[in-house]
């Protein structure tokens, strides 16, 4: 079972590109280790770091920084973001 349930995408979030970051919603029982691996898994690609929040309507949200330039622009042209 994955932790990482769909993309959260926002004006907010197409903004964090720049900064090579995506927003992904997640299980709220998941922890940073599990999201990151999860991320890596499905994805291919290395992540730096993590930073996570519950929203207001009770999701959790986290916000990936990756180690590659332009690794956060692969992932959202792969799942039609871009």
């Amino acid at each position: 079972m994955s932790s990482v349930e769909y993309p959260f995408v926002t004006e907010k979030a197409v903004m964090l590109l720049d900064d090579n970051k995506l927003q992904f919603i997640v299980d709220t029982r998941s922890n940073k280790k599990q999201i990151i691996e999860d991320v890596e898994k499905l994805y291919g690609f290395k992540v730096k770091s993590v930073r996570t929040m519950t929203t207001m309507k009770g999701m959790k949200k986290a916000i990936l920084t990756f180690e590659e330039p332009e690794s956060a622009n692969e992932i959202a042209t792969r799942i039609g973001l871009v």
